[in-house]
């Protein structure tokens, strides 16, 4: 598609700034426009005042020791920075949130303005659901003493700069391969981070002041099946029925979970798509002379791979040929959170800036995210080994 910068300028004249970022933002977003089609210098030549000339001045030879600083003092580049600012946080956003990044799509994000955050559980005044009388008094139910505590956030950042080469020989490739790495960096830590979190590399579960693994086989809440590795139906049958020994510590009731969602290695991508895609299941008993055939009861799960949580898990120090066995099973979004104090944000610099002067840093744009890996509750999650 051939970009019309005129009549860009035209309609940011007309509708005013944040109309015209916001509506290409939206064609960038639908696919209707790609960051590729953008160049750098066709935008400063076009958006900026007299942009022919004001792009001519990055060239030392134009006015010898005039520079972009002197050359831009009274000339309008707001246009320019907020075009160009929005192209770049389509690109990063893109490699940010590409489908690869598994874990944080599972996981709730919860918007905090807090560097860790004490969550209030959920108690009853009274024990059990009494019937209320006529004209006696409902019981209450409100928040008690029971309590989560998320770990302490991080924030986490690059700068994108762009230099007067860059705009001056129109290298819109080159800033856009940065802010593609940058927002894939930060994806890819925070991915990490999260798995962390959900094979128990890190274990950061603190209840009611005090610290808990996030999986046990034998303890305050048994889930993790070692020896279940993921070949029929059955072995999701046996991480299921773990549920129904885990009790809530506040009611002593089973927890009320349906596993929604199965990740599993890449080792086993094709074995968890036949377990759980057979249109039909064949049971036959130990000794039995006859099988059962039957349609498959696990169509409703949702199945997941990521290569990163393999990677993860071999990181932690389990051999390769065990972590290539596990996998999980449960309701992701009530075990697992991603606080998040801001998402993925773009700021940019003045354009009158010592780094324009030191090192011909012309633009300057900052992302940045912040936010922790959370358990919530761990009950909602079995883990399954080989």
């Amino acid at each position: 598609m051939l970009l019309n910068y005129r009549e860009l300028k035209r309609r940011y004249d007309l509708d005013g700034a944040e109309r015209t970022v916001q509506h290409l933002s939206e064609a960038l977003h639908e696919g209707h426009l790609s960051p590729e089609e953008f160049s750098i210098r066709d935008l400063a030549e076009s958006l900026v005042p007299d942009g022919r000339e004001w792009v001519r001045m990055l060239d030392p030879r134009s006015g010898g020791s005039v520079n972009v600083m002197e050359a831009s003092d009274g000339v309008d580049v707001t246009a320019f920075l907020n075009i160009t600012g929005q192209v770049i946080y389509s690109k990063l956003l893109d490699a940010y949130e590409q489908e690869t990044f598994v874990a944080s799509k599972l996981v709730q994000t919860i918007s905090t303005r807090l560097d860790g955050e004490k969550i209030p559980g959920i108690t009853r005044i009274a024990e059990n659901v009494d019937e209320v009388s006529p004209g006696m008094p409902y019981p209450n139910l409100g928040f008690g003493e029971d309590y989560v505590e998320t770990p302490s956030t991080s924030k986490r950042g690059f700068i994108v700069p762009v230099t007067k080469e860059a705009i001056f020989f129109d290298r819109t490739h080159l800033i856009l391969s940065r802010a593609s790495e940058v927002g894939e960096v930060l994806g890819l830590n925070k991915e990490k981070r999260i798995l962390d979190a959900i094979v128990g590399a890190t274990n950061s579960f603190n209840s009611n002041g005090n610290s808990y693994d996030t999986y046990y086989t034998a303890g305050p809440w048994n889930n993790e099946l070692a020896s279940n590795e993921l070949v029929d139906w059955t072995n999701v049958d046996a991480a299921e029925q773990m549920f129904t020994e885990i009790l809530d510590p506040n009611t002593g009731e089973p927890v009320l979970v349906r596993g929604t969602t199965i990740l599993v290695m890449p080792a086993y991508r094709h074995a968890a798509h036949r377990v759980f895609n057979a249109a039909e299941i064949t049971y036959g008993a130990t000794g039995s002379e006859t099988a059962t055939t039957a349609a498959n009861p696990l169509g409703n799960y949702r199945v997941e791979e990521s290569r990163l949580a393999y990677r993860r898990i071999v990181a932690s120090g389990v051999t390769a040929d065990d972590a290539k066995k596990w996998w999980f099973l449960g309701d992701f979004r009530k075990a697992f959170a991603y606080m998040e104090n801001w998402p993925i944000t773009v700021t940019q610099a003045p354009i009158n800036s010592e780094a324009d002067f030191n090192n011909d840093i012309v633009l300057r744009f900052k992302a940045s995210e912040r936010g922790a890996a959370a358990v919530l509750n761990p009950r909602y999650v079995v883990k399954c080994t080989g």
